[in-house]
């Protein structure tokens, strides 16, 4: 690592010293020596001939459009893995500021060197023109940064529609009078389960009321029916440590679907759930190949698939979300094994023991692995269900993340003495949802109300720890063996790296501009460590970083 700072650091002083050398004296020295690369490289600059640095540079493949990212570091230079010989199409799928590259059927064959990306602005400002094009590249932070309107107006958006499934795109982009936006927000959130058929039971807090009241009033106003878009103000492209990964996404081949989680075979294939769809599918990394499995219908529900899991032997379980179904899945024979649990959403496996726990009612339940009935109960005072469950590394303890109004925190229990810890956050806003323990056995849940949450079994301290993209929001996060800290930031479209022993943290920007993870899975056994997550979008993401 010393080496590489050593080499930029020379490679800014001569790039200040001769802004003019063009590409001819410009290597990818930065990249070498990773084992990660060795592929095709180039140097991004701009019209003025200056490099430069944060560009996300893609090749898609002709063969089976699996898209393969890498950023320009300061020098302008980008360098990518190696890849399969063939035809590929060769752009900048972010560049914000600058106008899109594109050239199709680039020939790639080991270290093809490619001829120099060279970008015009878009403006003479630092203000980008509300264009379609820009707008589809900007990320729901941003939105909501440019607006206008009261931080508590914003605040009260970000809490209310923030905290699910679509982006803000939808809302943005869209013009409505008061009485619209009303019916909107009726619907949005009065019904439930993401499809938005049945009406919620539960009545709404006053103060829910009054906080939708003051979003209607905001959005009727900033997105009324005369409302125009002002210039842009977007947030600086990625520097440093934040240009050093790889970042592949394979495309699924169906339009529509949903996926929610991923998780790893023995064999390193990905395992994905597929919400609101009556599958489950699997990825191979190494060629792309997609391969699908119906699962068994239940009559009247809704199908889709949430939690998934794959044990040691290969094998998978899953949960459906609204059937309500705990599935066990072989994958050699391709047998099913459905078990009605009369509760949906996710479920935590231990791969110590085998044991599948989950809150519900009140309790912390482990659940009969054939019956999918509770087994073992053991009671909370101020919890009524957790949506994030999860297992500690050893096997010992169970956590979750709560995010009620009457209760705004997370539990820890003790499978050995059998204690029961409902801790609150620190602000009470956190809204703490998915996450996992460290290797140290603390807990770690992404915050919803835009902040991860840490709990010290030891110390007994609860901690929060705000990204440095303002308007974010998390849905879950994931500790690797490390001890630091991965989750998607998914109003921000990137995937946070938090190091809690010196507070850094690294933000990888993504070719989307929203990063829609619902469960992180690290792969420990690559050095340094691999993150995948499924996109909400349809399409499977992995992040390798450099260093």
């Amino acid at each position: 690592m010393t080496g590489l700072a050593t080499v930029l650091f020379l490679g800014a002083s001569l790039a200040i010293a001769s802004p003019q050398a063009g590409s001819a004296g410009r290597t990818a020295q930065s990249a070498r020596g990773n084992h990660h690369l060795g592929g095709p490289r180039g140097v991004v600059r701009s019209s003025q001939d200056f490099p430069i640095e944060g560009v996300m540079v893609q090749l898609i493949s002709q063969k089976n459009s699996i898209r393969t990212t890498v950023y320009s570091n300061q020098l302008g230079q980008y360098e990518f893995p190696k890849l399969d010989a063939g035809q590929y199409t060769l752009r900048t799928p972010r560049p914000l500021e600058f106008r899109r590259y594109l050239k199709e059927a680039v020939p790639i064959d080991g270290a093809t060197k490619l001829g120099d990306i060279v970008l015009e602005r878009v403006s003479d400002s630092e203000f980008l023109p509300p264009t379609p094009d820009i707008l589809s590249q900007i990320s729901d932070a941003e939105w909501l940064y440019n607006l206008p309107g009261t931080g508590q107006e914003k605040k009260i958006f970000a809490n209310v529609c923030g905290t699910g499934c679509h982006t803000y795109q939808m809302a943005f982009r869209s013009r409505f009078d008061e009485r619209s936006w009303r019916l909107i927000l009726k619907r949005m959130l009065g019904y439930g389960g993401r499809i938005l058929v049945e009406p919620r039971d539960e009545a709404q807090p006053r103060n829910d009321l009054e906080d939708q009241e003051i979003l209607v009033k905001w959005l009727s106003r900033v997105r009324g029916p005369e409302a125009q878009d002002a210039p842009f103000k977007v947030f600086p492209r990625p520097q440093g440590p934040a240009t050093r990964a790889i970042i592949t996404e394979y495309e699924l081949p169906w339009l529509g679907v949903h996926v929610h989680d991923v998780n790893a075979d023995p064999q390193g294939n990905m395992w994905f759930s597929i919400n609101r769809s009556p599958f489950i599918g699997k990825l191979d990394p190494r060629t792309g190949k997609i391969a699908s499995y119906r699962t068994p219908r239940t009559e009247g529900k809704h199908p889709g698939g949430h939690w998934i899991q794959v044990e040691k032997d290969g094998t998978v379980w899953y949960s459906e979300t609204w059937a309500q179904n705990l599935i066990r899945f072989d994958p050699r024979a391709e047998k099913f094994h459905l078990m009605n649990t009369g509760v949906q959403g996710n479920m935590a496996l231990s791969l110590t023991d085998g044991t599948i726990w989950r809150t519900a009612k009140g309790k912390i339940n482990r659940f009969d692995r054939e019956t999918g009935k509770p087994v073992e109960q053991y009671p909370m005072t101020k919890i009524n269900n957790t949506y994030g469950n999860f297992i500690s590394w050893d096997g010992r303890y169970f956590g979750g993340g709560n995010r009620d109004p009457e209760f705004d925190g997370v539990v820890l229990f003790d499978m050995v003495t059998k204690e029961v810890k409902e801790v609150p956050s620190p602000s009470g806003v956190a809204a703490p949802s998915r996450g996992s323990f460290d290797p140290d056995g603390n807990i770690w849940a992404g915050g919803r109300g835009g902040v991860l949450l840490k709990y010290d079994r030891k110390t007994g301290v609860a901690s929060e720890y705000a990204a440095p993209t303002p308007y974010n929001t998390f849905y879950e996060t994931r500790a690797d063996k490390n001890g630091e800290v991965w989750a998607g930031e998914m109003r921000a479209g990137k995937i946070a790296r938090f190091n809690p022993r010196t507070y850094q943290w690294i933000e990888y920007a993504l070719p989307e501009p929203y990063s829609f993870d619902w469960q992180t899975y690290v792969d420990n056994s690559t050095d340094p460590v691999t993150v995948w997550y499924g996109d909400q979008y349809g399409y499977i993401v992995r992040i390798q970083p450099l260093e």
